[in-house]
């Protein structure tokens, strides 16, 4: 008995929406009987994990066919092409018309092609996404800056731009598809344009997706490097209601030297300006951002300017990581910080995220909020606020809520419209 193909994706935003176009791909081809595994190569351990659902799958369905595409598959196929589990290794060039691939007759077990090479336009959704009440659209894809700790440039490639036109289209697409909310996503969104014949920046294409999309009502930055806020896109933060009031920032660290030792483009005080800027223009905006702790040479001190940097720029969500060396980046070649302690920082600055994670909740108590739903009695305010109701409502619902009482993980409340 055959069943349907199935895509399994890990890691980011992109390989969730690259994973749509797989899905679509499959369905459009009718192909049965295939596991097909997104890969992330963010860290050793996401390919460790990569590497482990494959013999789990084998084991569980022995007759499937296995495909590994995605970041891990581009940057050491030899490394899935080696296991007896699998068929095929396709580069994250192949993968955006990997159905034509599978249905191939005569194929290498791998076929990656040099992702530097790579000059292929930007294909898209030609349906929305399955039981989802928000759609990620892809804006551009590789990234041209060199982070020390970074591999993930040798797995996308450089920077390549989709044009306004078809990222228009295709928002419409999905709001004719059923879905309310649209995050934009890619690599480095903030590099969009720059690529262009006609050169361009993230600000104006906001611009232009607004005036193009009138029945758009909730717009949404996936993580921005904090180098990336043009003034045409500041203007637009500050005053377009239909630009959610949160935003992710890329920030990694809060200590200058350590921001420079990983070439990030920006120094902490940019950061710090960026967040006051915004606020003194939109107070109910909310900022979340990543660090990565325990990066080679820090120290005690440079770690302290990291977790203070929390308060200065007043963030509400954190998303922390300890330093994991990624063989291929010159930050592996570094003197290493103590793994433990690594570890410990990571606690550290997870816990001061935790304690103002509560304190946001706690302040929505007693207030009126709007909710967005995403499943059943689920969901989340407009600044990304963990959400449950009292009744159930269609995904994609917007609703005001009288929010009563908080915990560590949700805000609770009522629905009031």
């Amino acid at each position: 008995m055959t069943k349907k193909a199935e895509v399994i994706t890990f890691g980011c935003r992109l390989n969730i929406y690259e994973s749509e176009i797989l899905k679509q791909g499959v369905k459009e081809h009718k192909i049965k009987d295939t596991a097909i595994f997104n890969s992330c190569a963010v860290t050793s351990e996401s390919v460790r994990q990569v590497k482990q659902s494959i013999r789990k799958r084998k084991r569980e369905f022995p007759n499937d066919k296995i495909i590994v595409t995605g970041c891990a598959a581009q940057i050491e196929p030899e490394t899935f092409s080696s296991m007896s589990e699998v068929d095929l290794v396709s580069g994250n060039i192949e993968k955006r018309n990997i159905a034509n691939l599978i249905s191939s007759k005569s194929i290498n077990k791998i076929e990656v092609r040099n992702i530097m090479e790579n000059q292929q336009e930007l294909n898209g959704l030609v349906d929305g996404y399955d039981n989802r009440s928000r759609a990620f659209i892809e804006i551009q894809n590789g990234c041209d800056h060199r982070c020390t700790f970074c591999i993930i440039p040798y797995g996308r490639g450089n920077s390549i731009s989709k044009s306004v036109k078809n990222i228009i289209n295709e928002i419409n697409l999905m709001l004719e598809k059923g879905h309310k909310e649209i995050v934009l996503t890619g690599v480095d969104i903030a590099s969009w344009g720059y690529d262009l014949d006609k050169k361009s920046n993230i600000g104006f294409l906001v611009k232009k997706i607004l005036k193009g999309c009138p029945k758009l009502m909730r717009l949404k930055l996936s993580s921005m490097d904090v180098i990336g806020f043009d003034d045409e896109l500041l203007e637009i933060i500050t005053t377009e209601s239909r630009v959610l009031p949160h935003i992710h920032l890329s920030l990694q660290a809060g200590d200058d030297m350590i921001l420079k030792r990983m070439k990030r483009r920006h120094l902490r005080n940019d950061a710090i300006s960026l967040c006051k800027k915004i606020r003194a223009s939109r107070p109910e905006i909310a900022f979340g951002a990543d660090f990565i702790v325990g990066f080679p040479t820090e120290t005690n001190e440079m770690f302290l300017n990291t977790l203070n940097i929390v308060d200065e720029c007043g963030l509400d969500w954190l998303h922390v990581f300890p330093f994991s060396p990624r063989p291929g980046t010159p930050a592996s070649k570094m003197p290493q910080t103590d793994k433990v302690v690594s570890k410990e920082r990571a606690r550290t600055l997870r816990e001061k995220g935790e304690k103002i994670k509560k304190l946001h909740l706690g302040n929505l108590v007693g207030k009126d909020v709007e909710v967005f739903v995403e499943k059943d009695n689920k969901g989340h305010t407009n600044q990304f606020a963990p959400v449950k109701l009292a009744e159930n409502y269609k995904p994609g619902t917007s609703v005001i809520a009288h929010i009563s009482n908080s915990d560590d993980s949700f805000v609770y409340g009522r629905c009031i419209n």
